[in-house]
């Protein structure tokens, strides 16, 4: 069976898999074993896009395009986020917060991995309908009448787990606030404790120019206290310059 898959493919066929194949390979074994976060991610495209180009060479056009448009682009960009607020340098925390969550985990792992290993051993010892047969409408067509007839619960267990994805970045992206959050009428009272009730003038108004580190004038022609940030220093002014 595997020699008359390989007379069916094409040389062109053979060559993008042979490439492409190794790649996300190495790829996925480099985002298991990298430690840095962010490196774990951009190895993560790397797999994706790899996946994106086996897609191409098997005359799936629709499945690399939402390769490369929902995972590369929504799910990848996701991760990052996530990264973003949580931050790279983060310490994982040893504690669990929820119970049974490594039994659970365990559980789920092996679940998937028995799938993993049916679905291989099916699409190797079962026979093959060939792509003419699946495309004989569309590719676009033919995914659809499969995803929403034949693999209608496997569809709506994976959306399942792109939700419990979001949800799952919501919680690690949350903070517990160490202050109650201050209401719109206690920030309005608090404005109007302070020594400026009115809105602080931005940097470069009336003065001379329109550099940040050039202090607003006040009405009497003298520089606004907080008009320049604290890092900065007023530049010299062309007088000071020319002495």
């Amino acid at each position: 069976m595997t020699t008359t898959l390989l007379a069916a493919s094409s040389t062109g066929e053979q060559i993008g898999f042979w490439i492409l194949a190794p790649i996300a390979v190495v790829a996925a074994l480099a985002m298991v074993i990298a430690k840095n976060a962010v490196h774990c991610a951009l190895f993560l495209a790397a797999v994706m896009m790899s996946l994106a180009g086996l897609y191409a060479l098997q005359d799936a056009p629709f499945l690399a395009a939402v390769q490369v448009i929902v995972y590369t682009g929504a799910i990848l960009m996701l991760f990052l986020f996530v990264l973003m607020l949580v931050g790279v340098d983060s310490s994982d925390s040893l504690v669990e917060t929820l119970r049974g969550q490594r039994v659970a985990a365990l559980l789920v792992g092996v679940g998937f991995a028995a799938l993993l290993i049916a679905t291989i051993g099916g699409a190797v010892v079962g026979k093959s309908a060939g792509l003419d047969a699946a495309n004989a409408d569309g590719n676009v067509i033919g995914i659809a009448r499969l995803l929403f007839t034949k693999y209608v619960f496997a569809f709506e267990v994976t959306s399942a787990l792109l939700i419990t994805a979001a949800l799952g970045a919501m919680v690690l992206a949350h903070k517990e606030r160490l202050v109650p959050r201050p209401s719109q009428k206690e920030l309005s009272r608090q404005r109007f404790a302070s020594d400026h009730p009115f809105p602080l003038p931005g940097p470069g108004v009336f003065a001379e120019g329109d550099s940040i580190a050039r202090g607003a004038l006040l009405p009497d022609g003298t520089i606004a206290p907080g008009s320049i940030a604290p890092t900065l220093k007023e530049l010299p002014t062309k007088d000071e310059v020319q002495t």
